[in-house]
């Protein structure tokens, strides 16, 4: 059954409305940017709460673009390393997937699987600075992205500029000491991408050879005697940068790796 069966396809249209591409800044600091509120550095983080499902928004699964998309039943243990980008001023007013109104000056975001609502922790893995935000909107459905921020909670982690930057995304559980967590101004170290995970030490060391081959000389195999566990990985990196990965996720996926992810060393 597809997601229209489940929405109707009006509902649908509205639920992937707010969020359905990702907006960057003009090239250039500030260039064309709306101008801030006064004050807006003191603008709290929003306090998490318990809240009921969004009775909109929050399907078994969707389909956007041909890719299909399975909404997380739970948020809890939610912790992942991605892309952040920002949408701002033309979607402000539009409604959101659970049928918020978005205000680009609010402290929310957009994520393509978390429950809606659910409160989240983003971190800027360069600078180290953290934000609170509410995940009330579905997106971003760009390639290599995991959510799309506020245009306050953007500013909030300095890079409206650039458009883009590398974060690690942590589901709150409303309560937790976590809440009470300021940033901490400390860049994280490099990441690395991940290939693959094997039981099998001969299908890691098929799948090195074969990126060694590409020219990527900078994969590895990090064996289970260096991470707790019985599988070994195949990592490319370090990665500092959006577009050093976006670079090397292009060449992943044109020799048949395309879900190669983000991780911390």
């Amino acid at each position: 059954m597809r997601v229209a069966a489940l929405l109707g396809a009006a509902a649908l249209a509205v639920l992937l409305g707010g969020c359905a591409t990702t907006r960057h800044p003009q090239a250039g600091p500030g260039a064309g940017l709306p101008a801030l509120p006064a004050g807006w550095r003191s603008i709290p983080n929003p306090v998490p709460r318990y809240l009921p499902p969004a009775p909109r928004g929050n399907p078994p699964f969707y389909d956007v673009d041909g890719k299909r998309y399975y909404v997380l039943a739970s948020s809890a243990g939610y912790d992942a390393i991605g892309v952040a980008s920002w949408y701002g001023p033309n979607s402000d007013g539009r409604y959101t997937a659970d049928g918020d109104r978005y205000n680009m000056y609010a402290m929310t975001a957009a994520n393509k699987v978390l429950p809606l609502p659910t409160f989240v922790r983003v971190t800027d893995l360069a600078n180290g600075r953290s934000v609170i935000v509410k995940v009330n909107d579905r997106g971003p459905f760009v390639a290599h992205r995991l959510i799309d921020l506020s245009y306050m909670a953007a500013a909030k982690l300095g890079m409206l500029a650039t458009g883009t930057a590398l974060v690690e995304v942590r589901a709150i559980t409303p309560g937790s000491p976590d809440v009470l967590t300021s940033a901490s101004e400390h860049p994280s170290p490099m990441l690395y991408v991940q290939v693959g995970a094997f039981a099998v030490p001969a299908n890691a060391e098929r799948v090195l050879a074969r990126l060694h081959a590409a020219g990527m000389s900078n994969a590895f195999i990090l064996s289970p005697a260096v991470i707790a566990g019985r599988l070994y990985r195949v990592r490319v990196g370090p990665v500092s940068s959006v577009p050093q990965y976006d670079r090397l996720a292009a060449r992943l996926a044109a020799l048949g790796y395309p879900g190669a992810w983000l991780v911390k060393p």
